[in-house]
Order: C-alpha cells, then structure tokens, then sequence
C-alpha cells in the first residue's frame, strides 16, 4: 500500500494512503502530554483532510508508548492557551467539528484530557495493555475536554458517574465491556486493525457516510461548546483551592493525596 505525505503540522504528521485512508500520528513520545498547540495542531491537520479528496478517513494514532497521559502538569509553560489567548477547549470544538470520520488507534494510557481526545473519534481500537481513566476527582478539579458529553453517550450516565468520581483506572478488557473502546487486539496489531476499520469505512459511499454521520453526531460541537463552558468555568475556580495543590503535589510524589474539602 502506497503512503504519501499529506502534511506536518507542529507535532502532528500526516500521511495518506491509496484507500482514502489517512494517518495522523502525533509525536511526542513517550507520554504524549497535549497542549493548546497539540490540540490546534490536530484542528489543522483534520481541516486539511476534510478539504481533501484524497481522505475519506483518518486514524488518530500516537508515537511511543502512551497515546495520551494528559496535562504534564510539570511543565512551566501554560497547556490550556494559545498566544491567541483561544482557550484550549474553543480548538476541542473545532476537533469535534471534523467532517471525516476518525478512528482512534489506543496502544498505551488515555488518561485526564487524554481520555477527551479519544473520545472525541467515532471509534476506539485499544488493546489489553491500554489504560482510561478520567483522573480529574484524584487531582482536585473538575473534568473537562467535552467528557460531560462524550463519557456518558459512550457508556451511560451511571458508569460515567462512577468513573468521574472516583478517577480510577480502567484497563483494557473493562474498557471493551463498557464501550470505552470498540475493537480489542494485541498491542502490536492496533494500529493495523484502526487502519482495516478505516479503509472499510473510505470504502463506502463518501457523500452517504457524511449524511449518516451528520445525523449520528451532527449535535455534538454544539452540546461540547456548551459542556465545555461549563466545564472550564468549573477547573478555574477549583485550580484556586488546596485540593487541587495537594492534588498535584501528590501526583508529583506518587502517594494518596489528603484532600481537606477547601
């Protein structure tokens, strides 16, 4: 199968296949932390495919061994904006506008905002070493990146309840059963089994698939837009309080935090 170029933008590199299938891989291993400029990246690369005849599909696949592990919350510089001052979720909505349908390939930990991203695509391919959590209760804050939304429709308002309030863990296995992903493979073959899943769908009828799809998630960058103002509103203020201090010191020295409700 011939592969192409398509583009580089920032830390994210595109190529495109004969079977309308594109690879957007970003590279910033080995964790993949993600920022305002990753997330703006990832805008730009799926505009571009959107725009292009020559995709009709993209797999999300990352570098290294984590596809996301979140904020890195050790870094001195800003992960939520841009020097535009556009905040970090208004790109979030620009992802969940993509036209082309996206397929996620999940070989490592999705965890925090990382767990958001893959949950932004219309599917998931992990494997059993692959890890979601939605860890935003253990740290302190609130959750954001859409998952009000997109945790629930995926598992249901119960299973999300429980997995945002306690932040826990969930391996692979669990993820297949709760619907956290929908495919599960060995490690080595998930970038492989995203790309078959793709190239079934670059396969069907483009303007049909963009008419389905448009009715399955044609609501969605509006009822993001909405969670997430919402959703950053509520991080703000928490990120002023201890807890979310302790939080993050207890993240950094690797124990159990001892969060005193203020």
């Amino acid at each position: 199968m011939n592969r192409r170029d398509f583009g580089t933008w920032g830390d994210v590199h595109v190529t495109v296949n004969d079977d309308y299938v594109a690879l957007a891989e970003i590279r910033r291993p080995p964790d993949n932390f993600f920022d305002h400029d990753l997330i703006a990246s990832l805008c730009v690369a799926f505009e571009a495919a959107d725009a292009d005849d020559a995709c009709r599909a993209i797999v999300l696949a990352s570098e290294g061994r984590h596809f996301c592990a979140g904020a890195n919350f050790r870094s001195k510089q800003p992960a939520t904006e841009g020097p535009s001052g556009r905040h970090l979720y208004d790109e979030a909505v620009r992802l969940f506008e993509t036209r082309t349908p996206v397929v996620a390939a999940i070989q490592g930990a999705a965890i925090g905002g990382g767990l958001g991203l893959a949950l932004m695509p219309d599917f998931r391919i992990a494997c059993p070493e692959a890890r979601f959590s939605a860890n935003f209760a253990r740290l302190g804050f609130h959750h954001g990146f859409g998952l009000s939304v997109t945790l629930p429709r995926l598992v249901g308002p119960q299973a999300a309840a429980e997995l945002l309030y306690t932040g826990r863990r969930v391996k692979g296995d669990e993820a297949r059963t709760l619907g956290l992903c929908d495919r599960l493979v060995s490690r080595e073959n998930v970038r492989e089994e995203a790309t078959a899943l793709a190239r079934e769908i670059a396969i069907s009828a483009p303007l049909a698939v963009d008419s389905i799809r448009q009715t399955l998630r044609g609501e969605l960058p509006e009822a993001i837009r909405a969670a997430t103002d919402r959703e950053k509103a509520e991080q703000d203020r928490l990120q002023t309080t201890e807890d979310w201090r302790e939080g993050v010191r207890a993240m950094g020295e690797r124990r159990q935090p001892d969060f005193k409700g203020r």
